[in-house]
């Protein structure tokens, strides 16, 4: 049957209060977070950097560019424009002659249509030239996991964090090739769909930790090395690095539902951007080696609603004074892509697989069994789907 809205509105008229309560409470810890952060800005970096490091443990966050560069606790973009033209006319003085390159993945898990099990990922990338000539690459690849890769004789294994991870892993180790055979170019930036901070990984075993932990670590020294730029761009982001720094300086209560975005919006215009700082944050950075303390982050307000987005780079491209140049290649993704970077949405709809895909493949794996003589039985429904298409 279909939903009762009716019942809907009557539960929530009688659970109002309980949403009142959580929003004035987010909203009072809130206020004092900003209150915080804008006391924080006003203290001398000396005074700043003397608090901090009284502070050794669960520090969230350090300032890696002087606060006092800030006005009004941000570094203002100072540019407008009067129309859409104006802007891509911008865009094309920052980024013609620019490489941008960005990896995306897309996957089908094992299902009950199959006798044993069997996955698909695939990912995709696009480079971007930014010449007048219109010049690009588009281009994908794929793996086919068997029961061995999947794992799936172990008792309790989760299958599908199998395929996630291998989709991570040739992701990552994409974006790691384009560097080997791009070292030392100045004029390249490389996207990461996706936080250099594993957090995400801290709710799994230490074998899936190591190995998301490995794969990031990879990317990280082979930025470093071949001296290519990299950027982690995190669209919605509840980070709370800099919300911890807060809480520690000042006695803040704890606040889950505080984040860092939340702090900075109301003090940002399109193309601003926050002080760049170290990522200190507590438990999963102790696993990344020499790389411990080696990822920087800011914010950027990349559309004029919503929340600011959260970009992450090592910290080699600060010492190498990349960080403004680079910020601006950004900016000028965001702007193509109407708030959203232009070379990441294009990777993803080269990656992604459609319902089509996914019977072509099994079309072709049920074609391929039977020439093999392979005991793989697939069940009726998916039969009746491949024969139809």
């Amino acid at each position: 049957m279909p939903l009762k809205p009716s019942q809907i509105r009557d539960i929530l008229n009688a659970k109002r209060e309980d949403f009142t309560a959580f929003n004035r409470d987010v909203l009072r810890d809130l206020q004092a977070y900003r209150e915080a952060l804008l006391k924080a800005m006003g203290l001398p970096d000396a005074t700043l950097t003397e608090l901090l490091t009284k502070r050794l443990d669960d520090l969230g966050a350090r300032p890696i560019e002087p606060l006092s560069k800030a006005v009004n606790g941000v570094m203002p973009f100072k540019q407008t424009w009067q129309s859409r033209e104006q802007s891509l006319a911008w865009v094309r003085d920052r980024l013609t002659g620019i490489t941008t390159f960005a990896v995306d993945g897309s996957q089908v898990y094992p299902g009950k249509d199959l006798s044993i099990p069997i996955a698909l990922v695939q990912i995709g990338w696009f480079e971007n030239l930014h010449l007048p000539t219109g010049d690009y690459e588009k281009d994908i690849a794929l793996d086919v996991m068997t029961p061995a890769d999947l794992k799936s004789g172990h008792s309790g294994e989760p299958v599908d964090r199998r395929v996630n991870m291998r989709r991570f892993e040739m992701e990552t180790q994409r974006l790691v090739q384009y560097m080997k055979a791009h070292p030392n170019v100045e004029d390249c930036l490389l996207f990461l769909d996706g936080s250099l901070v594993a957090t995400f990984a801290e709710a799994f075993d230490a074998e899936s930790r190591q190995f998301y932990v490995e794969c990031l670590l990879n990317l990280l020294r082979a930025s470093e090395e071949y001296r290519v730029p990299l950027v982690a761009y995190i669209d919605t982001t509840y980070a709370q690095d800099v919300s911890v720094m807060l809480r520690s300086l000042f006695n803040l209560p704890a606040s889950p539902s505080i984040h860092d975005a939340q702090l900075w919006n109301r003090l940002m215009e399109w193309g601003d951007r926050t002080p760049l700082f170290l990522c200190q944050r507590s438990g999963i950075l102790s696993q990344y080696q020499d790389h411990r303390e080696a990822i920087a982050f800011t914010y950027l307000k990349t559309t004029s609603e919503g929340y600011p987005a959260r970009l992450e780079m090592p910290m080699w491209m600060y010492e190498a004074g990349l960080v403004e140049r680079v910020i601006d290649w950004v900016r000028g993704e965001v702007i193509v892509g109407n708030g959203y970077p232009y070379v990441i949405e294009t990777a993803d709809q080269t990656a992604v697989l459609q319902a089509d895909d996914r019977q072509a493949f099994y079309r072709i794996l049920q074609e391929w069994a039977e020439t093999e003589e392979l005991n793989l039985r697939f069940s009726r429904k998916m039969v009746s789907k491949v024969r139809r298409r």
